[in-house]
């Protein structure tokens, strides 16, 4: 090619030569990066039909712990927190609100109340308190539910008294786990064991065959086996002695001779052993005829107003103090409601007269008088609840429908007696809630020790009790300085038994007072009132039993007497 034609034709050979390397390069370019997203309020260049897909389900996040059920913040699922975050009133540890919905107040989880509460807190007297009812709320008399009675014989020999009431994991005396057990020489020789609790204060003193107990708000209780008798003092001038009555139908029968009040009088208690334990319970001298119980557990026809003039209760010292916390009925409609205030009324008065003894004020230490350390002084003003009151009429209508059974039984065989294995009223199924009778002092879960007096109520928890012989219950009412109200404690089965022993000498009492009083005071006239022998004769009382009781305490008065002082190594 002429120099001439290369001229003419170099732009289209340029041309040709730089679209050869375009496309070369073309086959090489590097992927593009991704899109950059189009800033909000920018339309698509390209529209894009839509199309309808369904939406996929997505995983459900896992929820907090504040609404997960069953966990609390800070805790594993399945696992129970060991505090009581977020607990509501009448929450029991460890037990999620919403699984108590419903539920009466004091109520613990797991445990059928025998009533039917749910009126509300506004309860009248009028509703029946048993489950055994008929269209208008008539009591069904004559239905036996529950098992024979039980107890145990008295005090036994080598059982610690109030401390056994309380006892401790590791402690081989029972009681608290705060609590210490020395042995001591008394100064006027021979030895002994101190119970002592964290401020040094005594707890209990243990020595040949006496037993001195000092309970957290100043009462003592001294128990001795002496001769084959037990003598219990409660106070100055109260207590009983124990001793064997007759053995029938296989049974062995005791006498308690009781002081109180100024009076002397006796009741019978039956002996047996459940489970390798001794219990005594309470043995009704005389049952009334079939037509009385009958009466006793229905309906009165009407209304009965019974004020606390009417009861003798207006100017005594004992209503007075206690006024906030009890509160009778405004009316009675059924006997077992007049009966239920006359239980409750009667512990209230031998929890007054214990404090009154002891020094104290009735209704627990003031703000003067701080708890010792590792006790727990709980404040609680709270008046006993209907909820509570009704399920005490439940359990005063359960106890006259068990006496009336027993009453048709001990007429068909007067000689037979209970039969079979007895199980301690303290651990029946059939009976849950308690009146405290006498000044008692139980432990907490913490171990710390906290009181309880006459006419606090308790729900016992479990029917199995611990290696110590103790249960744990819920304090459903207590008095102010005493354990509060929802609290568990630990309470030994013999309180207990001696609790229900208590329950039933006062219903029949009352039984007997309305019996004698009927058309007085605005009471109905009551039917059929004769009796019949109960399973053993009623015995006469001990004529000495005040003086030996007051020997126990000038006894116990000597013993404490020679308790070391000051130096703790020699305790």
């Amino acid at each position: 090619m002429t120099k001439k034609t290369f001229l003419k034709r170099w732009p289209a050979i340029l041309a040709l030569t730089a679209f050869s390397g375009l496309a070369w390069s073309g086959q090489y370019k590097p992927q593009d990066p991704p899109p950059q997203s189009i800033p909000e309020g920018r339309a698509n260049p390209v529209q894009t039909p839509p199309v309808n897909r369904p939406v996929p389900q997505q995983p459900r996040p896992a929820l907090r712990p504040a609404t997960q059920p069953g966990v609390r913040p800070g805790t594993q699922q399945g696992v129970q927190p060991r505090g009581q975050m977020g607990r509501g009133a009448g929450v029991q540890p460890g037990v999620q609100p919403a699984t108590q919905r419903g539920r009466a107040a004091g109520i613990p989880p797991g445990v059928q109340p025998r009533t039917q509460i749910g009126r509300g807190t506004g309860i009248q007297p009028g509703v029946q308190p048993h489950a055994q009812m008929r269209g208008r709320g008539e009591i069904q008399p004559g239905v036996q539910t529950g098992p024979q009675m039980g107890g145990r014989r008295g005090v036994q020999p080598g059982f610690q008294p109030g401390v056994g009431a309380n006892t401790q994991r590791g402690n081989p005396m029972g009681g608290p786990r705060s609590r210490t057990v020395q042995s001591v020489q008394f100064r006027g020789g021979g030895r002994g064991q101190v119970v002592l609790r964290p401020n040094r204060s005594v707890a209990a003193i243990h020595t040949n065959g006496m037993s001195i107990d000092h309970g957290l708000h100043g009462t003592r209780k001294i128990v001795a086996e002496r001769n084959g008798r037990t003598f219990v003092a409660t106070g100055r001038h109260e207590g009983y002695v124990e001793r064997p009555y007759l053995n029938r139908g296989g049974h062995a029968y005791y006498q308690r001779t009781y002081v109180a009040g100024g009076r002397t009088y006796a009741r019978v208690y039956r002996g047996y052993n459940y489970r390798g334990v001794r219990y005594c319970g309470y043995a009704p001298d005389h049952y009334y005829h079939p037509g009385f119980y009958a009466w006793a557990s229905n309906r009165w026809s009407r209304p009965v107003r019974y004020a606390p003039a009417a009861w003798g209760w207006a100017d005594a010292p004992w209503f007075g103090a206690y006024g906030v916390y009890f509160r009778p009925y405004p009316e009675y409609r059924a006997p077992a409601f007049w009966i239920t205030d006359y239980v409750i009324a009667a512990n209230l008065q031998v929890g007054f007269q214990a404090r009154v003894e002891a020094g104290q004020p009735p209704g627990g230490g003031g703000p003067d008088q701080p708890p010792p350390d590792g006790e727990v002084e709980e404040t609680n003003q709270t008046p006993m609840s209907p909820q509570v009151k009704q399920q005490i009429a439940s359990e005063v209508q359960q106890q006259l429908t068990e006496e009336q059974a027993e009453a048709t039984a001990q007429g068909a065989n007067p000689q037979a007696g209970p039969g079979g294995e007895q199980i301690p009223d303290a651990l029946s199924s059939s009976q849950r809630v308690f009146i405290v009778a006498s000044d008692i002092d139980t432990a907490l879960p913490t171990g710390q020790e906290c009181g309880l007096s006459g006419g606090d109520v308790v729900m016992r928890l479990n029917d199995q009790p611990d290696a110590n012989q103790n249960v744990n219950a819920n304090v459903l009412s207590s008095k102010q300085g005493n354990c509060a109200s929802g609290q568990t404690v630990a309470v030994s089965v013999q309180d207990l038994q001696e609790m229900h022993n208590q329950f039933r000498q006062q219903i029949d009492s009352g039984l007997q007072t309305l019996a004698e009083k009927g058309g007085e005071g605005g009471l109905p006239q009551a039917r059929d009132t004769g009796t019949t022998v109960g399973e053993v004769p009623p015995p006469a009382p001990d004529a000495g039993a005040a003086n030996q009781l007051q020997a126990e305490q000038t006894q116990a008065d000597q013993i404490e007497g020679q308790v070391p002082q000051g130096n703790p190594n020699t305790m």
